[in-house]
């Protein structure tokens, strides 16, 4: 099937300290945050001077990308698009229509099922598209990858990596990802397949990863998590876990940040800042395994997944587990996966 474009679709982040606020009105609303809370979560961004990474990890990955579809003498532009901060993906795909794109490839940068991991994109899609109206690009956003060999290659090598940083090879390896509602894990798969399939295929990658570095005992954890304390998010945090760790006697950890593509804020500062410091004031040893960021093998990752669209190349995968949106090999979305929570209204908050 022929396509136009590639579409890069990420979060996004400020660029400057004049972003910080406006970037995180741009992702709670509707959610009733408060604004102290904001102000809380902007002294994350201050600290670093107002600049979250991503911004430029994406186009470091969008040039990596172009220079491997250039070598495989693929032709295929590709445009960069946010969903909370410039360039929006509504000011990107009013471009690609004025461009004469008609009929587009989407990259989520998530490898994971789940409403924020996944569907929430689909939603980005459809409200660009809506915002541009009739004649706005066909946009066929590509799989999820979290189990594809590329994939877990990079984030083992890291591993190991860290290992020569700690010194030490029996130090425990910890994998991180971004912490979600409980509840809404239970809705990230279709009920048929037991639901949870955030989480799952989080476990799942993380054991792919462990069993190619070579590490039988490992833990699972997550990080990020926001919201009010009542409403029970997927546990244990990083930083509790590693004062369990300490408890039992362990010296030296390896984080791996397996539930990220890049080295964004979030990475940087509850791992490279909240998680280190807890680990150095334990008397505790702590590497931290980069992401793919720009490895060219994340590029070769996200050229095979064109392919498999416009050449029906079959998917590479280290895993039964089900991979949402693999509509080249017969495994769409589930018409209900990943539904958003219903939030409370205000008469129910009452």
């Amino acid at each position: 099937m022929n396509y136009d474009a590639l579409l890069w679709l990420s979060f996004g982040g400020p660029e400057g300290p004049d972003d910080v606020m406006p970037f995180l009105e741009n992702v709670t609303r509707g959610r009733g945050v408060p604004r102290e809370r904001l102000a809380e979560v902007a002294e994350h961004y201050h600290h670093f001077g107002g600049v979250s990474p991503i911004n430029r990890l994406n186009r470091e990955a969008i040039a990596a990308v172009e220079r491997e579809l250039a070598a495989q003498g693929i032709d295929l532009p590709v445009y960069f698009g946010n969903r909370n901060w410039h360039p929006m993906v509504e000011d990107t795909v009013a471009r690609m229509a004025a461009d004469g794109v008609q009929r587009a490839l989407v990259f989520s940068t998530s490898a994971y099922g789940g409403y924020s991991a996944c569907r929430q994109y689909d939603e980005d899609i459809q409200r660009a598209r809506a915002a541009y109206g009739e004649g706005a690009p066909q946009l066929v956003k590509l799989r999820q990858f979290f189990d594809h060999p590329l994939f877990v290659e990079i984030f083992a090598d890291g591993v190991r990596k860290a290992y020569e940083q700690v010194g030490d090879s029996g130090a425990r390896l910890v994998f991180v990802a971004h912490s979600v509602p409980t509840a809404a894990d239970a809705a990230s798969g279709p009920p048929e397949e037991g639901g949870h399939r955030y989480s799952r295929q989080v476990a799942e990658a993380a054991r792919l990863v462990a069993a190619e570095v070579g590490v039988d005992t490992y833990d699972v954890v997550w990080q990020s998590r926001s919201g009010p304390p009542q409403v029970p998010w997927l546990e244990p945090d990083i930083v509790d876990h590693i004062d369990a760790l300490h408890g039992d006697g362990v010296k030296a950890m390896v984080c791996c940040p397996v539930g990220f593509v890049s080295d964004h804020l979030e990475v940087i500062w509850d791992l490279d800042n909240e998680a280190a410091e807890r680990a150095a004031e334990l008397g505790m040893a702590f590497a931290r395994s980069a992401t793919p960021n720009a490895d060219p093998r994340f590029a070769q990752l996200v050229v095979e997944l064109i392919r498999e669209q416009t050449e029906n190349v079959p998917a590479r995968k280290l895993s039964t587990l089900v991979t949402g949106g693999d509509t080249a090999n017969g495994a769409p979305c589930a018409t209900r996966c990943c539904e958003p929570l219903k939030r409370p209204t205000a008469a129910q908050n009452a």
